[in-house]
């Protein structure tokens, strides 16, 4: 005999959370927006005027401009972009300058701006349910150069560059600026779209792999797709106020990277040039002043140089994974593969 049952309770559809990610218009904020929208996020951009928006193409980002240089029209700007009583459940910060032409706007643009921009959350009533802010493993300065033991979360941060001094001050600012927030230290991020790789990629291209120092060096890398799933991956389930070391599981030699990339390539061989580091730092220097002169900041400088001659970038990223599932899906041989594939497809590689 036929019964009748009655359906099943439908389980309530979440809310559509709401993000902005603030520095969307550069390589890795591209990627954090093009995960928020595969989501199924309400996407907000957080550009300035004259932030190109080459990769920001896709349908449904809303733009929301932000002038850093004026930072009392921010509150304005950010309680009006949305309807009174609404807010962004998220934000991500992923601004910040890398290089720079004088040493200074390293903390203007990595420090200040952060300082300028919570200020205005909280004068325009906007602080949002969890915020992830951007940093970087160069917070934590040299490592074990003996043991290559590897950085995790407990280590005392000793930056010995002004970039990584800059990002620093902006964690510490975070720690008391009254705003819920998760703080990644991502060691190297590459993939499609990132430039400075590209020049790496490009040499070994010309049969040439230039490498700084004679002693051994281990390197990490993060392909760009797996810290943008982080980014929300975290947002989801990290509690407030942690902070994480994030790499790809294993790190790797000079030889094993420049192997990687001649295979990506279809080369055969590429020739290792090791540069001693006094003639780096000399390089460095003068790149540096020329960068000056041209007003164009120079990829090779003297805080670039403390960067190259750091041996050990180990990565132990127990700690994410534990606490929201951090598990990289994309090896550094895959990783490269693609990045080699979009460069030949948009011409940046012949």
């Amino acid at each position: 005999m036929d019964t009748l049952t009655s359906p099943l309770p439908l389980s309530p559809v979440p809310p559509k959370k709401r993000v902005l990610i603030v520095g969307a218009g550069g390589f890795a904020g591209s990627w954090i927006v093009d995960e928020a929208l595969r989501r199924g996020l309400e996407v907000w951009a957080g550009i300035r005027r004259t932030t190109s928006k080459k990769w920001l193409g896709q349908e449904g980002i809303n733009f929301l401009y932000l002038d850093f240089e004026n930072p009392s029209t921010m509150p304005d700007v950010l309680s009006t972009a949305l309807p009174p009583g609404e807010k962004w459940d998220w934000i991500v910060y992923n601004l910040g300058a890398t290089k720079c032409l004088r040493f200074s706007d390293f903390s203007r643009i990595n420090y200040e701006y952060l300082r300028s921009f919570t200020a205005a959350l909280h004068a325009s009533g906007m602080v949002p349910e969890k915020m992830l802010y951007m940093s970087s493993l160069s917070v934590m300065g040299p490592g074990d150069e003996k043991g290559y033991a590897p950085f995790d979360e407990r280590g005392i941060p000793r930056p010995d560059t002004r970039y990584g001094t800059s990002k620093l001050k902006a964690e510490t600012w975070l720690a008391t600026a009254g705003i819920p927030c998760v703080i990644f230290r991502p060691t190297g991020i590459y993939g499609p779209r990132d430039h400075d790789y590209f020049l790496m990629i490009e040499s070994i291209a010309k049969g040439f792999d230039f490498s700084v120092g004679y002693r051994k060096q281990m390197l990490t890398f993060l392909y760009a797709g797996d810290l943008a799933r982080a980014v929300f991956d975290a947002l989801l389930k990290a509690p407030a106020g942690e902070t994480y070391c994030l790499a790809e599981n294993r790190a790797y030699t000079q030889k094993e990277f420049r192997k990687i990339v001649c295979r990506g390539l279809g080369k055969r061989f590429a020739l290792p040039v090791v540069m001693p580091l006094w003639a780096v730092k000399a390089v460095s220097a003068v790149a540096e002043k020329i960068g000056v002169m041209r007003l164009k900041p120079s990829t090779l400088n003297r805080d670039k140089y403390h960067i190259m001659r750091q041996r050990n970038w180990n990565v132990d990223t127990s700690k994410a994974r534990r606490d929201f599932g951090f598990e990289p899906q994309t090896s550094l041989e895959e990783g490269i593969g693609e990045a080699i594939d979009w460069y030949r497809a948009e011409g940046w590689l012949k």
